[in-house]
C-alpha cells in the first residue's frame, strides 16, 4: 500500500508562507461554494445526486472523466499516470482503475491530501505527495502522461509550467489540460475582471491574486493538439456544452 509522502524542506521559506496563505484561503472559499465533500461522497466522485448543488459542473467533469479513461485504455503505452493539482484525489483514483502501472497524484494542499489518502490510500497503485512539481520534488521520475484537471489556473505562468511537466515524460509522453478553459487574448481581460468581481462578493479578494486566465496563444511554443474546442460549431451545437478545453501536447520526441 503507498502511503502519503510528507516531504518537508524542499521549499524556500517565501514559497512556503506563499503556499500557506493560498491553502487557507483556498479551503475556506471552497467551504463557502460547499465544495468539501464528506469521505463517502468524495468515494463516489464523479457521480453526484441530481439535487447537488453543483450537479451541472459535476456532469461535466465526469463527461470528462470518463473520456479520458476511454484515452487511457485506447493507447497501450500509456502505464505510468501523473496527476498535477489533484485536490482531494477523486480523478486520480479513477485513473488508477484503467492504469497499467502506477498514478501519482501530487498538490500543495495538505487538507485535501489527507482526506484524499483516507479515502484512497488502499488503492495499491495510487500514491499521494504533497509538494510542487516546480521545486523538483519528483526528482527524475518519468510519465507516459501528465494530468492537469481544472489546476492550470492556478500556476502563474502557463509555459512554465509545461516546461516542467515535459521535463517528467516518457519519450512519448502527453500532458493532457482537462475541465480548463484558456481565452482568446481579447477575452482574458474580462475573465480577469469576472474573477475579481467573484473573490470578492464571496468574501476572499486576495484570492484573484492566486487565480490565472492563460490564453490558447500560451502554447504556441508547444507541440499541441485540441481533443475538445469550446468555440467549436459542434460543441455550440450539442444539447449539453462543454465549457471547457481538452488540449494534449505532446513530447518533443514524440
Amino acid at each position: 500500500m503507498h502511503n502519503l509522502k510528507i516531504i518537508k524542506g524542499f521549499l524556500p521559506l517565501h514559497d512556503a508562507s506563499v503556499n500557506e496563505c493560498f491553502n487557507e484561503l483556498y479551503i475556506a472559499l471552497r467551504l463557502k461554494e460547499k465544495r468539501i465533500f464528506s469521505n463517502k461522497e468524495l468515494a463516489a466522485l464523479p457521480r453526484v445526486p441530481l439535487s447537488h448543488l453543483h450537479y451541472r459542473e459535476w456532469n461535466i467533469r465526469r463527461n470528462s472523466c470518463y473520456k479520458l479513461l476511454h484515452y487511457i485504455k485506447k493507447y497501450r503505452h500509456i502505464c505510468n499516470i501523473l496527476e498535477v493539482g489533484c485536490g482531494n484525489g477523486w480523478l486520480s483514483a479513477n485513473l488508477s482503475k484503467v492504469a497499467r502501472g502506477n498514478v501519482t497524484a501530487i498538490d500543495i494542499n495538505i487538507v485535501e491530501l489527507q482526506q484524499a489518502r483516507k479515502v484512497f490510500g488502499k488503492i495499491r497503485n495510487l500514491n499521494f505527495i504533497e509538494g510542487d512539481i516546480r521545486s523538483g520534488i519528483l526528482g527524475d521520475r518519468k510519465y507516459d502522461l501528465v494530468v492537469f484537471a481544472a489546476s492550470i489556473q492556478y500556476f502563474s505562468s502557463l509555459n512554465t509550467i509545461i516546461k516542467k511537466a515535459i521535463e517528467h515524460l516518457t519519450l512519448q509522453g502527453e500532458i493532457h489540460i482537462i475541465d480548463t478553459r484558456l481565452y482568446h487574448i481579447n477575452e482574458i481581460a474580462e475573465a480577469k475582471e469576472r474573477s475579481k468581481k467573484y473573490f470578492t462578493e464571496m468574501g476572499f479578494p486576495e484570492m484573484a491574486k492566486f487565480y490565472f486566465h492563460h490564453g490558447i496563444d500560451d502554447l504556441k511554443l508547444f507541440s499541441f493538439s485540441v481533443l475538445l474546442n469550446p468555440y467549436s460549431l459542434r460543441n455550440k451545437l450539442m444539447f449539453r456544452k462543454n465549457p471547457f478545453h481538452w488540449i494534449v501536447i505532446k513530447n518533443h520526441y514524440s
